[in-house]
């Protein structure tokens, strides 16, 4: 079989679904950001109170990219001072589903991981005391 027709997710991204969807919507902020506009935190520092450890920076650069790709709106108000309030778009409404599974799951595995953990740090630390 010739190599360089064969099928390879990794190399050709749009070829796979979960590829190109993590492309658009992947990394560390994006879908923390969409979490939390869909739960009516809309203002910019709203969000950075709701996700701490982002920066104004980052925060900044993931919002122009989810509004870009169409996943959310940027309305500006004409007051002093400036007033921002961000909102999910129709296309970005259509990943509500996958952001509940995900919320769902983390409440199921990852917070009792995550719990699971610290108990056994603290129990090490208290064993090496």
């Amino acid at each position: 079989m010739n190599n360089s027709s064969s099928f390879d997710p990794i190399t050709l991204p749009y070829r796979c679904p979960v590829t190109a969807t993590m492309l658009l919507i992947g990394g560390k902020w994006k879908i923390i950001i969409l979490w939390a506009l869909s739960n009516n935190v809309n203002r910019f520092g709203e969000l950075q109170r709701a996700i701490p450890s982002i920066t104004k920076k980052m925060l900044t650069s993931e919002l122009r990219a989810l509004e870009r790709d169409g996943f959310i709106n940027r309305k500006v108000y004409p007051v002093v001072p400036p007033k921002v309030e961000y909102s999910i778009t129709p296309l970005g409404d259509t990943l509500r589903p996958v952001l509940s599974a995900l919320g769902d799951w983390g409440e199921r595995f990852a917070l009792p991981m995550q719990d699971a953990e610290k108990t056994d740090l603290a129990e090490a630390e208290a064993e090496s005391q």
